[in-house]
């Protein structure tokens, strides 16, 4: 029997979402690669599908308007109670809304904003769309790590809108992502006590053509058969496969240029 869904707690990370210009081919990609099947989703802002495993939603597609050439980067979205005063709360804090809020039809109502280093994300209030259901299986989203210049100024930005506690992270790996340097910049981000999130503060190595960033890690049973894959089905491998603390990783991007992260479900 499956397991109902639970609400979220705010700043969870709890959806993580792509606009694309093919949905079609990016469609073909992710089934070939992950293998997703999907089902028609809302379409507030155009053609959109969510991905499942199973019954199970884990990410959601949708499709760019034609006029619109925009890159594609996958979007972490944060859980909310009420997306209306986070959005204020956002505003207040130094970051900025950039849609909404506005209703996704019965499924909940979304906003996205940046925050004030410029990382974008998304807002979710769920009402019949819970998010992504947590279960660690191949193709799967099971950790997400922000990317941004100097992370204790933006670690107090998420404390202070979402209600999250940020804290200098360990040696240990708190999730899938890699395991901080010694002496590095880094954080984690708690909600409730839980390790939800990495913030790594990257300075000048910070890659200038991405600026600051929210990543998605993907479940996948055997990285670099996954990393071959990616390639055979026209993505590029940005950093290959390397074992570390949290276990074996990979860095690679879809056909359109949306960048991921692979983690091997036996790390």
């Amino acid at each position: 029997m499956t397991e109902a869904a639970t609400r979220h707690t705010p700043g969870t990370p709890c959806w993580t979402s792509l606009m694309v210009h093919s949905l079609a081919a990016t469609q073909e990609f992710y089934h070939a690669l992950f293998g997703w099947e999907f089902t028609p989703g809302p379409e507030h802002l155009g053609a959109y599908v969510r991905a499942r495993i199973g019954d199970r939603p884990v990410a959601g597609l949708g499709e760019l308007p034609p006029e619109r050439h925009l890159p594609v980067a996958w979007t972490t979205y944060l859980a909310s109670d009420d997306a209306d005063e986070t959005a204020e709360r956002i505003r207040a804090c130094g970051g900025t809304v950039a849609v909404g809020p506005l209703d996704a039809g019965e499924a909940g109502r979304m906003a996205l904003a940046s925050d004030p280093q410029g990382a974008a994300f998304g807002v979710w209030q769920a009402r019949e769309h819970l998010g992504a259901e947590e279960t660690g299986a191949p193709g799967s989203p099971v950790w997400h790590e922000l990317m941004t210049r100097d992370s204790s100024a933006v670690g107090k930005f998420y404390d202070m809108v979402f209600g999250c506690h940020s804290e200098p992270s360990s040696h240990r790996p708190d999730g899938p992502g890699p395991a901080p340097e010694p002496g590095s910049d880094a954080l984690t981000l708690r909600v409730a006590g839980r390790p939800v999130a990495t913030i790594h503060g990257m300075g000048g190595a910070l890659p200038r053509d991405r600026g600051p960033h929210w990543r998605t890690y993907f479940a996948v049973a055997d990285v670099d058969k996954a990393v071959r894959q990616v390639a055979e089905l026209g993505g590029y491998v940005v950093l290959p496969p390397q074992d570390g603390a949290a276990g074996r990783t990979a860095t690679v991007t879809d056909p359109e240029g949306a960048a991921f992260a692979l983690v091997g479900t036996d790390g």
